[in-house]
């Protein structure tokens, strides 16, 4: 038997180098700690400010003047720049075209319109934040009294009206 014969046949035993076993301990102790905390209930906690300033009372209060209440001015809807997409929710045929047509007359951009597959509880105008008083006054433009904050898969750059007949 020569010395290439025996180290074919004896097998030894490696041991992983320490990084790795720390790792998989790491993981272990993850997974135990998600087990374990999965069903708590978050904790609020009340921030009290380290200092509070006290004013004492003076003797005969000082007249002052009210305070004016500024209006802030609303702001200048441009139509023409907003864009508006059209959807049917309901059995009536022709409906967002119809009401695509009325969008348009009053000075909307309308881009699309089409059918929507879901359920909506009745007609609504959703807005990105960012054009919340356009989505008001759309809605006060086609007499609908629900607007909502847009979800996906609803574009958010425009507004998405929803027709529910």
């Amino acid at each position: 038997m020569s010395l290439f014969d025996r180290s074919r046949n004896e097998r030894g035993v490696a041991f992983p180098s320490p990084v790795v076993m720390l790792s998989i301990i790491a993981v272990a102790m993850a997974g135990i700690a998600f087990v374990a905390t999965k069903d708590a209930p978050e904790q609020e906690r009340r921030v009290a400010p380290v200092s509070q300033e006290s004013v004492a009372p003076s003797a005969a209060p000082t007249p002052t003047a009210a305070p004016e209440k500024t209006k802030k001015p609303k702001p200048k809807i441009n139509r023409g720049k907003v864009y508006v997409e059209v959807f049917n929710n309901s059995g009536v045929t022709g409906l967002a075209g119809q009401t695509a047509s009325k969008i348009t007359a009053a000075g909307w951009q309308v881009v699309g319109s089409d059918n929507w597959v879901g359920h909506i509880p009745a007609d609504t105008v959703y807005f990105p934040p960012k054009l919340k008083a356009e989505a008001k006054q759309l809605a006060l433009d086609l007499g609908i009294k629900r607007t909502r904050e847009a979800i996906a898969p609803m574009k958010f750059d425009r507004l998405t009206v929803i027709l529910t007949g």
